[in-house]
């Protein structure tokens, strides 16, 4: 910055203090987020376990969705149930105003602030007899009964009591319900190989649950719910329905098991679009490197443009492309493009050919719903050899939310943009 005559520095212009700054209009990216179909794919989700209720999963901001909007989209579209693993996530639904729903969650350490969950009438797993112990203290404090979920580990060898310890605990668990400090209202698992539908570990583990609901049984305590079904599950075995299924990644639209069939296979609509603007476009000579370490070199001369998401946004470094194979997908002006070169933290670059018509501000879809033939989380996470579990969710925080909803009727084929974070 240069210094004005009589050698005064000048100030800089800061907004007023409460100014809102628009993040959409100033990010040149955005995850765009269609409530109408999250509502959509909990009804179709519902219609696939007509026997059960359903629990939306809506842990880690909901599969990057973001949380509330996304928790109440479930709701409206019949889910009865909320799951958050983490409790900040659970008492921060509470504190949003969903308070209909029952929510439960599962994932903490000690010291976490139970009694606060406890307090917002938030149903809390068990895993551990430490956990139990915690959750007793909690009670006491918030002055309430604990809606207690136990935890069993059927085969996952992840979180969960393991049958002998599920057997050891129940005499705390009996006096402490007895004490009214805990009211147990479900016993639970999670499959190991849900995603593998005809995996002999999925009966197996069906079959540790069963004798682990009839311990807890004749052991004298009576829960509402068993739950062991995930995404797949869900979709693929009504055996372990049982009174409550856990859908995570399909409220969002996506396949749990994208080598049976696709999110259409199943009724669900793929709810994420993540777009951005081309920042840059210019012609650059037959020969010339794109990006770190010229892993893509143009063959001919042509038009390039650079797209300002990175892997700081989520965008997968795994995704990069090159000579060797191309990079994840982009749809261009109605052409489906790949990833030129490595994939940076703040931008990619993308070859879109010789004589080229785009310009800067030009539309760019990582990937959306698939409909118009464009690309889809499940195309990058091939692209990137993962799942598209993680393609959704490492979007990243500084990528804006836009909720907008299809369904809404005061929004004809137009969608009003409400910016969640």
């Amino acid at each position: 910055m240069s210094r004005p005559p009589g050698g005064t520095t000048p100030r800089p212009v800061v907004p007023p203090a409460g100014a809102r700054l628009g993040a959409v209009s100033l990010y040149p990216a955005r995850a765009v987020v269609d409530l109408a179909a999250i509502r959509g794919n909990v009804r179709s989700l519902a219609a696939h376990a007509p026997s059960a209720q359903v629990m939306a999963v809506v842990k880690a901001d909901a599969y990057g969705h973001g949380l509330v909007p996304s928790a109440r989209a479930a709701v409206e579209g019949g889910a009865t149930w909320l799951g958050a693993a983490q409790v900040a996530e659970a008492l921060e639904l509470r504190r949003a105003g969903v308070v209909g729903p029952r929510v439960l969650t599962w994932l903490y350490a000690p010291g976490a602030p139970l009694a606060d969950a406890v307090a917002a009438v938030v149903d809390v797993s068990v895993a551990a007899a430490w956990a139990l112990d915690e959750v007793v203290a909690a009670a006491r404090v918030a002055h309430r009964t604990a809606r207690v979920h136990l935890k069993v580990d059927t085969g996952l060898g992840r979180n969960g009591l393991t049958p002998g310890d599920l057997a050891a605990l129940l005499p705390a668990v009996l006096r402490a319900q007895a004490e009214g400090a805990v009211e147990v209202v479900g016993v639970w698992s999670h499959l190991a190989f849900a995603d593998e539908p005809a995996h002999p570990t999925v009966r197996a583990q069906a079959g540790v649950f069963a004798d682990a609901v009839r311990t807890v049984e004749q052991a004298g305590l009576r829960p509402e719910v068993r739950h062991l079904a995930n995404s797949a599950a869900t979709l693929t075995d009504p055996s372990v329905h049982h009174d409550l299924v856990r859908p995570g990644i399909a409220v969002y639209g996506l396949s749990p098991v994208p080598q049976v069939g696709g999110p259409a296979d199943f009724g669900l609509v793929p709810a994420m679009t993540f777009e951005a603007e081309l920042a840059t476009v210019k012609t650059v000579p037959a020969g010339q490197g794109l990006s770190y370490a010229h892993r893509y070199v143009t063959p001919q001369e042509t038009v390039v443009g650079i797209v300002p998401v990175g892997y700081a946004d989520g965008v997968p470094r795994h995704a990069s492309g090159g000579q060797d194979g191309p990079g994840g997908p982009l749809r261009v002006g109605g052409r489906t493009l790949a990833v030129a070169g490595r994939v940076c933290m703040d931008q990619v670059v993308v070859d879109l050919g010789p004589g080229a018509c785009e310009v800067a501000g030009d539309r760019v879809e990582l990937f959306g719903t698939g409909a118009d033939g464009g690309p889809t989380a499940q195309d990058w996470a091939d692209a990137a050899g993962t799942i598209a579990y993680e393609i959704v969710t490492r979007v990243g925080a500084r990528v804006p939310r836009v909720h907008v909803d299809t369904a809404a009727p005061s929004q004809g084929a137009d969608r009003t943009q409400e910016v969640a974070r």
